[in-house]
């Protein structure tokens, strides 16, 4: 694309918005680790929600999609059925389950979690190994693949080579993200993310208007797709069907299809056995982030839930009528990921491109400065601070989290030039976190679960899936290759931490104590140690949080479901989904209200007491 002044002046305006937020908020990050690793637990819950929201729309977000839904239809990005979309559910249940139980906590990273839980040697070798492991590997393997896709982005707009799209990447885009967030800290993140925000959706609605227009309206382009079907032939699935052919083997693949085995994983499994970030069972990563840095519990419950209805309900449709416009306009792409690309080249008025590189330059800003921010924090608070220099000021700290930043942006650059491919890395991802969820979850809710039962998931998990990536047990295409692998790792990976966990001793009473009295879970799983604390009123709220978990799984997927359904017919479905949706809505919020009105009654009389 030809670039001209008016473009260029609405990238620059965006670089400058973003800056001056860093500068702005430099003062407020300052003071110490807590200011500019989680805004001195000051953050209101639409801010820290919409950061989320922000953080997980990447660059690489609307490309992924868009080879999706190429390759798989609708189905392939919809609940229960697409790998990104499926894990809501278990995003929701952090929402209910564990949201209040992290703000409780008080830490400064989830990492933090294994020296409190836990104790010793394997808590300490635990919390710096995930220091690293998290702070610096897995980051930079998720930077890399956000900035391989930003380099797609930037070669095809700019008409560079690729060698050339990466040097601008990781020359200046970068840095000067690492830029604004070094001098910003969590405060810059977090108000750069709602202007991002903001821009990227607006950016992507305005994609798949004109795309959409291009394949000749909505009733013209699924007619297209419903022609194209029969030209197919037997072998050729409904593109925009939310769910798979269930009349086909479990192992069929064809056009337009994900095979049976794929979705009976993603509803089955992943959701609450596969570690993903931003999905974590039991919460983590940059979600426990923003609940630290959330005001009180009810802050941090409600980000979390805002953070579910925007990214699940209410973002994806936009990727994914312009993901079925493409299939329309290029029927044969060998790289299906440079669909989207196309239609924003080829179909987007000249006068809009600067506002549409823009955007993408927001998106891929905004994941980058979430992860630098995060990584940086696991690597100066969990790994610096604790193990090298324990005893200097707060200054110094700050200092040493900006040269961190300024390590990991280095580190991303050599990491996206190794990607093989966008997919690839997201894929590893899931491929080697799964079967640890079911730790994650239940090490809050049963005192058994010890340092070892972590350990031995996470390197159960990386052995296995390292060991069928060289060996490639399994054959058939990417998405059966992985179901089978994913199915694989996570059975090994369950069956040896269970049982570790119970031939190796509980942690020491004291610290489950500690935890126990600090955190208050749900009393039932940690009966013995309760009965050594008569002093704390036993929680028992565990039923009615899986009853707001369920209402609010249904919510999001039927607005999801609704919204689709208005876009593509027919209408009345669309009407009684979104009506359902609303219906659990309102039993939700009434639920909380009266849950948050009781407890508050409960605390101001406690503080009576303790008063008179």
């Amino acid at each position: 694309m030809n670039f001209t002044i008016l473009d260029w002046s609405a990238i620059v305006a965006y670089l400058a918005i973003t800056l001056f937020l860093g500068l702005y908020f430099r003062g407020r990050s300052s003071k110490s680790v807590d200011d500019y690793f989680v805004s001195g637990r000051n953050v209101s819950w639409w801010l820290a929600g919409t950061s989320m929201v922000a953080t997980t729309f990447a660059a690489d977000t609307p490309l992924v999609v868009t080879g999706l839904v190429y390759t798989q239809g609708v189905a392939g990005n919809t609940p229960g059925v697409g790998t990104r979309v499926n894990l809501g559910a278990a995003v929701m249940m952090t929402v209910f389950l564990f949201a209040r139980l992290w703000r409780r906590s008080g830490l400064l990273t989830d990492v933090q979690f294994a020296e409190m839980r836990y104790s010793g040697k394997p808590a300490a070798f635990l919390r710096g190994f995930r220091a690293v492991y998290l702070g610096l590997l897995m980051n930079c393997l998720i930077l890399g693949w956000v900035t391989k896709a930003m380099t797609s982005i930037v070669a095809t707009t700019l008409g560079v080579s690729d060698h050339s799209a990466l040097a601008i990447c990781v020359f200046f885009l970068i840095p000067f993200t690492g830029l604004y967030v070094a001098l910003g800290g969590l405060w810059g993140v977090l108000w750069t993310d709602l202007f991002q925000f903001a821009l990227k959706m607006a950016i992507v609605i305005g994609v798949a208007w004109y795309a959409v227009s291009a394949a000749g309206g909505m009733s013209a382009m699924l007619g297209k797709l419903a022609a194209m079907r029969v030209a197919a032939g037997p072998n050729a699935g409904d593109a925009t069907s939310f769910f798979p052919d269930f009349s086909r083997p479990l192992t069929s693949e064809a056009l337009w299809t994900l095979p049976a085995l794929t979705f009976l994983v993603n509803l089955g499994v992943q959701w609450w056995a596969f570690w993903y970030p931003g999905a974590e069972p039991g919460g983590g990563g940059y979600i426990a982030q923003r609940i630290f840095s959330s005001r009180d519990e009810r802050h941090g419950l409600l980000s979390v839930l805002w953070f579910n209805i925007a990214h699940y309900a209410l973002r994806p449709w936009p990727w994914i009528l312009t993901a079925l416009a493409a299939i329309v306009l290029y029927p044969h792409l060998e790289h299906p990921e440079t669909g989207y690309m196309l239609i924003v080249t080829r179909y987007v008025p000249p006068a809009l491109r600067g506002i549409v590189v823009a955007g993408f330059m927001a998106a891929f800003m905004s994941t980058i400065a979430t992860q630098l921010n995060w990584g940086a924090s696991y690597l100066v608070a969990d790994f610096y601070r604790r193990f090298i220099k324990r005893d200097a000021d707060e200054k110094h700290y700050v200092r040493i989290s900006r040269l961190a930043t300024i390590m990991l942006v280095i580190a991303s650059a050599y990491v996206s030039a190794q990607l093989a491919s966008i997919r690839s890395g997201w894929e590893f991802v899931l491929e080697v976190g799964a079967g640890t969820g079911g730790v994650y979850l239940l090490r809050w809710y049963w005192w058994r679960i010890n340092a070892w039962s972590e350990i031995s998931a996470m390197a159960t998990a990386m052995l296995a899936t390292v060991f069928l990536r060289v060996v490639t047990p399994f054959s058939g295409t990417g998405p059966m290759v992985f179901a089978k692998t994913a199915l694989t790792t996570t059975a090994v990976t369950t069956l040896v931490w269970v049982v570790v966990t119970l031939v190796t001793g509980p942690e020491p009473e004291q610290v489950l104590l500690s935890f126990y009295r600090k955190v208050h879970p749900h009393v039932s799983g940690w009966k013995p140690v309760a009965r050594l604390a008569p002093e704390i009123a036993p929680t028992r709220d565990l039923g009615r949080n899986l009853v707001d978990w369920i209402l609010g799984c249904a919510m999001v997927y039927l607005a999801l479901f609704g919204l689709g359904r208005l876009l593509m017919g027919p209408a009345w479905k669309g009407t009684v989904l979104l009506l359902g949706s609303g219906i659990c809505a309102a039993a939700l919020y009434a639920d909380i209200s009266r849950r948050w009105g009781v407890e508050t009654a409960e605390k101001s009389s406690t503080e009576a007491e303790v008063l008179s």
